[in-house]
């Protein structure tokens, strides 16, 4: 396997995993004494690089679907289930009004469309419309498939060892 992180486990520094952070950024210095955390380290930095950093996925959505990554991002939440304006906010992290001009684009495009919440006639309910739902399963499509150096760099039987691997500590 060629991972930026592979050669350097005998190195317990955090910041030698390929990170652009200085040594010790975010973490405290027992942890950084602890070998454990500097392998996890090294471990989540390799994960982080193979997956943001091997193909521009974020640019491939945006060039499929004529929208920005953040537009697509709210769309394929969306598409999950309508929600609130105050949910997508929460949801996405951003503020309301910034969340509002994306919905105001995404309505324009015709993806998206606005009601009145049955629960509170103040609140707007936002759902994908059948054009929407397309884009955010194209969009879900490019982000789902998997790394070409992941798929290049091990065999079907490394693959499986990582997928058990990692459902151990799957996010539940």
């Amino acid at each position: 396997m060629n991972s930026p992180a592979r050669g350097r486990i005998a190195d317990s520094s955090p910041a030698s995993a390929g990170s652009t952070e200085p040594a010790g950024a975010g973490a405290m210095p027992d942890e950084r004494d602890d070998p454990a955390y500097a392998a996890a380290y090294r471990a989540f930095a390799a994960m982080r690089n193979l997956v943001l950093g091997s193909d521009d996925r974020r640019r491939e959505v945006a060039d499929a679907t004529g929208l920005s990554f953040s537009r697509s991002r709210a769309l394929r939440r969306l598409a999950r289930k309508p929600m609130r304006m105050t949910e997508l906010a929460a949801e996405m992290a951003t503020d309301k009004p910034y969340t509002t001009l994306i919905v105001d684009d995404l309505e324009r495009r015709g993806l998206v469309v606005r009601t009145v919440s049955p629960q509170d006639r103040r609140a707007k309910v936002v759902s994908v419309t059948d054009a929407g739902r397309e884009m955010a399963d194209l969009a879900t499509h490019i982000l789902s498939r998997p790394p070409t150096a992941l798929r290049e760099a091990l065999s079907v039987e490394e693959l499986a060892v990582l997928e058990e691997l990692l459902s151990k500590i799957a996010i539940r």
